[in-house]
């Protein structure tokens, strides 16, 4: 009987003996692989007409492209999955283990990795490199005018008046400078009632004492998660309700992508709210 160990070991002898990656089929489509659920998003968006294969959570609830992924295959993220594949490229955020990537790399498989995402920017720099490897550039330019053009929906006008926010997570999490949230808030004339960087837990006690204007709520939509997280304590869910708030669906917060920016008309209502 061949041992999983050896099975791993043909599959790397396989993947690294092989010639060259292969162009794609005479009509120019790709067979394109997505490593995880943010690399879905990317593909679904950016891939059309091309042979995709998608990771096991892309039609999950908190799948922004959900609905796009029906009729595509669902392909676990391992070396075994990649030989039977041959793609010629894949797409990734976080997916594949150290195995997988270096198998790829000796392969020649072209690998896109979708990069954390500070600020919007970095998700136009995401969206043109997908594109690229797609052969799909005027796709990508397309999508990042609608992102310019959904942020500018949501732009602040001039003089307007400071109200500070607080992102909070139904675990009790919030986060500060340089994350896509914070890039968010800010794009929607909100400031970051947050006084860290990156993300950290909320202290119950220190928020009674000193609640932001507004909350902005995300993944409170998984209704099974975090149930006895501290976004959910009753003395928050008490301060949230007496304040203007907004909630955020955990589809639109789980990946560095173009369609965070959706959130940002809503919170410029959010601004607005007395």
């Amino acid at each position: 009987m061949r041992t999983p160990a050896a099975g791993l070991t043909v599959c790397l002898l396989l993947l690294a003996g092989c010639s060259a990656a292969p162009t794609g089929r005479a009509d120019g489509a790709l067979r394109v692989m997505a490593l995880d659920q943010c690399a879905d998003q990317y593909v679904l968006a950016l891939g059309e007409g091309h042979d995709l294969s998608l990771s096991p959570r892309a039609d999950d609830p908190d799948s922004y492209l959900r609905a796009e992924a029906a009729g595509h295959r669902k392909v676990r993220p391992t070396l075994e999955a990649v030989v039977a594949r041959a793609p010629d490229v894949v797409v990734r955020y976080w997916g594949g283990d150290a195995h997988l990537l270096a198998a790829l790399e000796k392969r020649g498989i072209t690998v896109v990795t979708i990069a954390d995402a500070p600020d919007y920017a970095t998700v136009e720099d995401n969206i043109a490199r997908v594109a690229e490897a797609l052969n799909r550039e005027a796709e990508g330019e397309a999508l990042i005018s609608d992102m310019r053009g959904t942020l500018a929906r949501g732009a602040p006008g001039a003089g307007h008046a400071p109200v500070s926010a607080l992102y909070l997570t139904s675990g009790g999490f919030t986060t500060g400078g340089g994350t896509l949230v914070d890039a968010t808030l800010k794009a929607a004339g909100l400031e970051n009632a947050a006084d860290h960087a990156g993300y950290g837990p909320v202290r119950v006690e220190r928020l009674a004492m000193n609640p932001p204007e507004r909350f902005v709520l995300g993944f409170y939509d998984q209704v099974r998660a975090d149930r006895r997280g501290a976004g959910r304590h009753p003395l928050v869910q008490g301060l949230v309700e007496a304040r203007p708030h907004t909630r955020l669906p955990a589809a639109v917060l789980t990946c560095p992508a173009w369609f965070m920016a959706d959130a940002v008309p809503a919170l410029a209502a959010l601004r607005e709210a007395s």
